[in-house]
């Protein structure tokens, strides 16, 4: 592989790329404990596979995705509800404690993944400007944003509920570079999701490097190769 060419800018996603959010977090066990009151009336397991189920098809259409991540509780609320529908165990008590007690468990095992913080650290300490786009509701963002300290790591942040635009939008990312005072063609952007922080931004002239947690390759029939792939933020130093 031949080496990269130094950037003059570099956007980063945040979730599954500098803190675990998917990948690297127990959510089937989030699951069995945030369902763990329905087990006298249900196995648990079949539960969760209907929620599972469910919320991969509320999650698969852009437009649903964009709505709900902007209000993830009342997005679960629904999901969870309509899942136990098909047991007859839905009633506002079982689906407000399922996406409450959930919410809190998930939020409490989300942590930076080793290497990735001080993966940002090295690339600021290098003079690369950096910006931060993470999609989804501006407070719950903010919050892991601030839990983690990554705000003084960033020359700016982009938050979707603030700024009003969210990736896949072209327009999220020429206002980061615009912002940064770099060109398309100097610029990274670095993330777990394909269409996102690949396919998108490349359209655009910026390079992709795509964080490949599973190491599942390039989605079949697509027209995009990424710039370089990786499968953890740290490897970006070896570019």
């Amino acid at each position: 592989m031949l080496e990269a060419r130094l950037p003059k800018a570099i956007l980063l996603d945040m979730d599954d790329t500098i803190i675990s959010y998917d990948h690297g977090v127990d959510t089937d066990q989030c699951w069995r404990d945030a369902c763990g009151h329905l087990s006298e009336q249900m196995d648990i397991e079949h539960v969760i596979a209907a929620i599972k189920a469910r919320a991969k098809w509320h999650w698969s259409d852009p437009e649903r995705h964009r709505i709900g991540r902007m209000d993830l509780r009342k997005a679960r609320s629904e999901i969870i509800a309509a899942a136990l529908e098909q047991f007859e165990l839905t009633n506002s008590a079982n689906t407000d404690q399922i996406a409450s007690t959930y919410g809190e468990l998930r939020d409490k095992a989300i942590q930076p993944f080793i290497g990735a913080i001080e993966t940002v650290q090295r690339l600021k300490a290098m003079g690369i400007k950096l910006a931060l786009l993470t999609n989804g509701n501006t407070e719950p963002q903010w919050n892991k944003i601030n839990k983690f300290g990554l705000a003084p790591l960033f020359d700016i942040i982009l938050v979707e509920g603030e700024f009003g635009i969210g990736k896949p939008d072209a327009r999220i990312y020429h206002h980061a570079i615009q912002q940064l005072g770099a060109a398309a063609e100097d610029t990274w952007m670095v993330g777990d999701n394909f269409e996102w922080e690949i396919a998108a931004p490349q359209r655009l002239g910026i390079k992709g490097i795509w964080i490949d947690h599973k190491k599942v390759g390039v989605p079949v029939n697509s027209e995009t190769q990424p710039y370089r792939i990786i499968h953890t933020l740290s490897e970006l130093l070896e570019l």
